[in-house]
């Protein structure tokens, strides 16, 4: 399963048509419930930090990906199933979702990327509450919290989801992926850098023709179609 993941983001990373990706479940009320503890019993402790290793390679690849990635959470959202979703740049939750970082409860820490998404997402403080108590929060206490982007009625999270796919769509292609570079990259950075990452952003929408497209599309007050080119 998680090589099919690795491959199918591989195969995103290099695909100049895709736009969105969204995540979720087929399973009801459960998004992600995170690892098999009947199967982590059986394993040794060097199986388990190759497996942990693993995971944490596939969710940087699909913290990676160029074009936006949304996360359809209903039901349970608890230790790794979290941490994808933490991975990914939106979390649309449905009211019911349980989402969680249990691990601290089997004397284990995240490390899928945890301890470094959530603080970051939710501030220091509030992620330090979370994974030292272990405890879950509904869809609505996420959202109240910053976790998640939008908190909406039961099973209505992928209609939401498609809604801002859509609308992220509507928009120039490169410019939404060299947005979320020089968001990603420029977090990191000092603001002087982060400054010039912006500059160079912007150079690389500059002379694409989406960029005139979205001028004659304004001046002749219609809606414009973009090549992403």
């Amino acid at each position: 399963m998680l090589n099919g993941l690795e491959r199918s983001l591989k195969v995103l990373n290099d695909d100049c048509s895709a736009k969105v990706m969204m995540i979720r479940s087929s399973v009801p009320k459960v998004f992600c419930a995170g690892a098999d503890l009947k199967e982590r019993r059986t394993m040794s402790p060097m199986e388990v930090q190759s497996f942990v290793n693993d995971l944490r390679s596939a969710f940087s690849l699909l913290e990676a990906l160029p074009i936006p990635t949304i996360a359809v959470i209903e039901g349970a959202a608890l230790g790794g199933g979290l941490e994808m979703a933490l991975s990914c740049d939106l979390r649309i939750c449905g009211e019911n979702a349980v989402l969680g970082l249990p691990e601290t409860g089997l004397a284990i820490i995240p490390g899928a990327g945890g301890t470094q998404r959530l603080p970051r997402l939710v501030g220091k403080s509030v992620a330090k509450d979370l994974i030292f108590t272990g405890r879950k929060v509904s869809g609505a206490e996420a959202y109240s919290m910053g976790l998640a982007n939008y908190c909406v009625a039961p099973a209505s999270a992928y209609s939401k989801a498609l809604e801002v796919a859509r609308e992220i769509n509507q928009k120039g292609p490169v410019a939404v992926r060299m947005a979320k570079q020089a968001i990603d990259e420029g977090f990191e950075m000092d603001m002087t850098s982060a400054l010039k990452l912006e500059e160079d952003c912007y150079e690389n929408v500059l002379h694409t023709k989406d960029r005139l497209e979205g001028l004659n599309a304004f001046a002749q007050k219609r809606k414009p179609i973009y090549s992403g080119e």
